[in-house]
């Protein structure tokens, strides 16, 4: 029987394709007093590295999984109890836990669930976290050029605690169709107004990353009664600034070679850039129709001159919507704008890619949105 007295912190399930994942170094120790949302390990995955957070208050009274060890998805890392709760009956849990683990009978909970539907003509591929019926307005999670719906696989799960989370492809990313022709910002705002539609979401708290934060923000314009609030992350049409070299060379990188010193841009800590990341992008990139779309992407995204095209400003003045922005202060394709924004703005400790590097920070900024 399940002890209440007892709380698990398991190895979370970052995204569909994930099993296992390596415990790289404990945050905590033993007798150590958490809080709900400190980081209590560092996990390795196949893709990516991450800290576990804690679901719970309380006192670490056991830790399960041993530095470098693999485990599954659903394992016990660590035990929360009382002083209540004695070393005894956690020697037993713990020696319980043990053997579930070298049995593989450990059940993971379940995570994202996969869908595609089609909006304005468009082939959309779209996952759903959390309670599919609840009444309050969902978060709807819209990634960045030459991202995907995977890129969010560190706050979904955080934010979906009784809440519906969506998370979707945009045209030409990721699992969605490849053509974009006659794609606009507007189109984009578009299909995310019309996926919030048909899930039968009435209202919609709209995160945006980078391209996508532009995308939520004239989604906002075009129909702000669906939009509950708005939480922007290093969003296009901000910055007087613009990498141009990294999008271009992005849209036109055909090597490993070429495209890590690119990758590498988007993070504070270059070193987070793993061989597999790099792979998942060039697979991607080889896709029939991916070079078009990323070309014709970049007329969205920059001017003639490579000056930016969007102006943030202009499509969210007098636009009567919560508007929260977070900005990585090492952010290189999109620095920082030196000029105070009209909106409030956090600044965290780190690059472009904010809510893979610092999603504990991006999980509180949403939630501040979403009360």
């Amino acid at each position: 029987m399940t002890d209440e007295r007892i709380k698990h912190i398991t190895m979370p399930k970052w995204g569909l394709s994930m099993t296992t994942g390596k415990v790289m170094a404990w945050l905590v120790n033993e007798g150590d007093e958490v809080s709900k949302g400190d980081e209590i390990v560092d996990v390795e995955t196949d893709k990516i590295a991450g800290s576990v957070e804690s679901p719970v208050d309380g006192t670490i009274r056991r830790l399960i999984g041993e530095t470098h060890e693999d485990l599954p998805v659903g394992a016990t890392l660590a035990l929360v109890a009382g002083v209540d709760v004695t070393d005894a009956e956690l020697d037993t849990l713990v020696e319980e836990i043990r053997a579930a683990i070298a049995a593989g009978t450990i059940e993971a909970e379940a995570g994202p669930v996969p869908a595609t539907t089609t909006i304005a003509g468009h082939r959309i591929s779209y996952e759903t976290l959390g309670p599919q019926d609840g009444t309050e307005p969902a978060v709807v999670l819209v990634h960045g050029y030459g991202g995907d719906k995977a890129s969010w696989l560190f706050v979904e799960e955080p934010l979906s605690d009784g809440r519906r989370v969506v998370a979707l492809d945009l045209p030409g990313h990721g699992e969605s169709d490849k053509d974009v022709s006659g794609v606009t910002l507007d189109s984009m705002a578009d299909v995310v107004l019309g996926l919030v539609a048909e899930l039968g979401i009435a209202r919609a708290h709209l995160v945006g990353h980078s391209l996508g934060g532009a995308v939520v923000a004239a989604a906002a314009r075009r129909d702000p009664s669906r939009v509950a609030s708005l939480t922007l992350l290093a969003p296009a049409g901000a910055s007087e600034g613009v990498d141009t070299e990294y999008l271009r060379g992005f849209a036109a990188a055909e090597s490993r070679r070429t495209l890590k010193p690119l990758v590498q841009r988007l993070f504070a800590d270059p070193a987070a850039v793993t061989r597999q990341i790099v792979e998942d992008l060039l697979r991607y990139k080889r896709l029939d129709g991916v070079p078009t779309a990323l070309q014709a992407m970049l007329g969205i995204l920059l001017q003639d001159d490579d000056s930016p095209a969007i102006d943030l400003r202009e499509i969210l003045s007098g636009l009567d919507v919560p508007v929260r922005v977070v900005w990585g202060s090492e952010d290189r394709i999109l620095p920082r704008p030196g000029t105070d924004l009209p909106w409030p703005t956090k600044v965290v400790p780190a690059g472009h890619m904010v809510h893979l590097e610092r999603p504990l920070d991006v999980v509180a900024a949403v939630q501040e949105q979403t009360g």
